[in-house]
């Protein structure tokens, strides 16, 4: 496993206990884990992360990531939907003929 995901893997586990995702923490939980890690890796992880939580940057992330793949893939989309869009009212103007004729449902 790279430097950066043994880091990586140590920032969520620290983030998850509720711990201060420091250098030193980054240290010892990979060190725990076997991996070994370069200092360097373990201050600039702690000092991107510094005054953040994690746990809120990931939650809002996942929340946009919808969000930003249909912006897109909207204009390469946008062909098809219309199509889509012209199926679905071919769809009801044919249900509604249907009913028209005296064929309902429960008649």
């Amino acid at each position: 496993m790279s430097a950066e995901a043994s880091v990586s893997y140590a920032a969520l586990i620290l983030a998850d206990a509720g711990v201060e995702i420091s250098a030193d923490n980054l240290l010892a939980v990979t060190k725990a884990a076997g991996a070994s890690v370069d200092n360097v890796w373990a201050d600039i992880f702690s000092k991107a992360l510094e005054g953040k939580d994690l746990k809120e940057l990931l939650f809002s992330m996942a929340a946009a990531a919808p969000a930003g793949g249909a912006a897109a893939g909207g204009a390469a989309a946008a062909g098809g939907a219309t199509e889509a869009a012209a199926e679905e009212k071919e769809e009801e103007a044919a249900e509604e003929s249907d009913d028209d004729m005296g064929f309902g449902l429960f008649d």
